[in-house]
């Protein structure tokens, strides 16, 4: 895990026209997403597109997989769960105070993205990113691009990741924020502010997730 400094970052929603600044303390961000070989080591029952090429990112899993991935990572490694889940799975409540893993926050993602960098891209989309127009049309083995300033790979491009965060509430509902881009997306969509959404059921093949811990 990467210690990320405290510090500050700007978050914007281009619909509405409007942005707020949050304060961030010190927390740990893992260097790379979630890859397949560590996904099934946790969740060795899973189902899905778990190929032979372990060293890529999980994809094809849901909010409430990573969800649950966090917790169970957590019990593995002797830490106290994040998430408390409801029994018919609807809600889910996190403890910030837990020391086990837990999502980013999509302001601790965009700072860590970032890096102390201004752009909308922390480099040379072509150094750091796998993306439409480098990736052949299939994710990658993750580390395989310079990380930003911090140690970070893959915050561009590889595969979007899950963030904790709710889109917009009062119009989207449940639906859950997921950033940086990934093998599939034009260059326009990968950068540090671009925001998508979906519900917390979906999953596809270009998303999957990385894991935060509180400091």
């Amino acid at each position: 895990m990467v210690e990320i400094p405290a510090g500050e970052i700007t978050l914007r929603d281009d619909r509405i026209k409007t942005s707020w600044a949050v304060e961030l303390k010190s927390f740990w961000l893992a260097p790379v997403p979630v890859t397949k070989e560590l996904y099934v080591s946790i969740l060795p029952g899973a189902s899905g597109p778990i190929d032979d090429d372990l060293q890529t990112p999980v994809v094809n899993v849901s909010w409430h997989d990573a969800i649950l991935f966090c917790n169970l990572l957590s019990q593995q490694a002797g830490l106290k769960e994040c998430y408390s889940v409801s029994n018919d799975g609807e809600s889910v409540v996190c403890n910030w105070g837990a020391n086990g893993y837990r999502l980013p926050t999509e302001a601790e993602w965009q700072y860590a993205c970032k890096a102390g960098t201004s752009g909308y891209q922390y480099g040379e989309l072509d150094e750091v990113a796998w993306y439409e127009g480098n990736s052949e049309g299939r994710v990658r083995e993750v580390g395989g691009k310079k990380p930003n300033a911090w140690g970070l790979h893959d915050m561009l491009g590889n595969v979007w990741e899950w963030c904790w965060d709710q889109y917009d509430a009062k119009i989207y509902g449940s639906y859950r924020v997921f950033r940086g881009g990934s093998w599939a997306e034009e260059a326009r969509g990968c950068g540090a502010t671009c925001r998508r959404r979906s519900h917390p059921t979906f999953s596809i093949d270009d998303l999957g997730f990385r894991v935060a811990r509180t400091q």
